[in-house]
């Protein structure tokens, strides 16, 4: 605790190696911006052995922990709601409104921190990258968690700030649903979430089926209707179709209209290819070669 009674959060970076790479992206990205919705950094301490950071204290932990079902808090749509349109305008101010584009590259529940009042802020910028206004895209080497890893970096392609758009739309996808996309994928692809999603979106079906059950749909429809959509769009394959972290902010505000998305086209291959009577649209895609195996390594822990 500060001395003016503000509670802290101390983080100590263990591995020597790994810990100089994180502490420095850390003090060099959330060290010197500031935003809403962005872990605030009040300090830091290096000494020869070990490095120390220090944020704000988050009350209400990390989204993970709030989703998990045997947690006795459970979030309410409106407070859902709140955290994604939060997280949402965080990434935008990282993408495009500090002086170089911040890549955060771990966009996942458990880097998503809540305040007393359940406001979001995105934390551990660990693995992000800066990228420079006048480049478009970085090359680096793959980073991030399983199960929120958009496409391109298992092609070894050039990152954009769309793989974090890409990150954002499966934990929406989490946020709605209230479980983690990836515990469907063992009882059959049929059940992974994000084709239940997709194809749900895709074919104008209730959408209230895919809300979290102890919700007892007690949602906002029209909410619901376009946090649906934005996900199915953010997933998108092929990285031109992705909206940008701004186009999401107002999309979900209710600023901007959305359309119905077409669904990913490495979901139609995890389920062997369009279905009768689903609109399928043609998209491009740089990543044609992936296998059904390829998508279903990228969505299964390690461990």
């Amino acid at each position: 605790m500060l001395p003016n009674s503000t509670a802290i959060a101390v983080k100590e970076l263990k591995s020597m190696n790994q810990g100089e790479k994180q502490f420095r992206a850390e003090v060099g990205t959330i060290g010197v911006i500031q935003h809403i919705n962005l872990i605030r950094m009040r300090g830091f301490c290096a000494n020869a052995s070990k490095r120390f950071l220090v944020y704000d204290y988050m009350p209400n932990g990390s989204l993970q922990s709030l989703l998990l079902r045997k947690n006795p808090i459970m979030l309410d749509w409106k407070a859902r709601y709140h955290i994604a349109v939060g997280t949402a305008r965080g990434l935008a101010y990282l993408h495009e409104d500090c002086r170089d584009c911040i890549i955060h590259c771990d966009v996942k529940p458990e880097n998503i921190l809540l305040d007393s009042e359940y406001s979001p802020k995105l934390a551990d910028f660990g693995l992000a990258k800066l990228l420079g206004r006048h480049h478009s895209r970085v090359l680096t080497t793959m980073r991030g968690t399983v199960g929120y890893l958009a496409p391109e970096w298992f092609s070894g392609e050039a990152i954009t700030p769309k793989a974090d758009v890409f990150s954002y739309g499966m934990v929406l996808i989490e946020v709605i649903s209230g479980r983690r996309n990836r515990e469907g994928l063992d009882d059959g692809v049929e059940n992974f979430r994000p084709i239940r999603f997709a194809n749900a979106v895709n074919k104008g079906e209730d959408l209230f089926a895919l809300l979290d059950c102890r919700l007892e749909g007690q949602a906002d429809g029209d909410e619901l209707s376009r946090a649906c959509k934005v996900a199915c769009w953010c997933i998108q394959e092929d990285e031109k179709d992705r909206p940008t972290m701004k186009q999401v902010v107002q999309i979900l505000e209710g600023v901007s209209d959305i359309g119905v998305p077409p669904v990913p086209q490495f979901l139609q291959r995890l389920i062997g290819g369009p279905s009768e009577g689903i609109n399928y649209q043609e998209t491009t895609s740089g990543l044609g070669s992936w296998s059904c195996s390829d998508v279903q390594s990228a969505f299964q822990p390690n461990h």
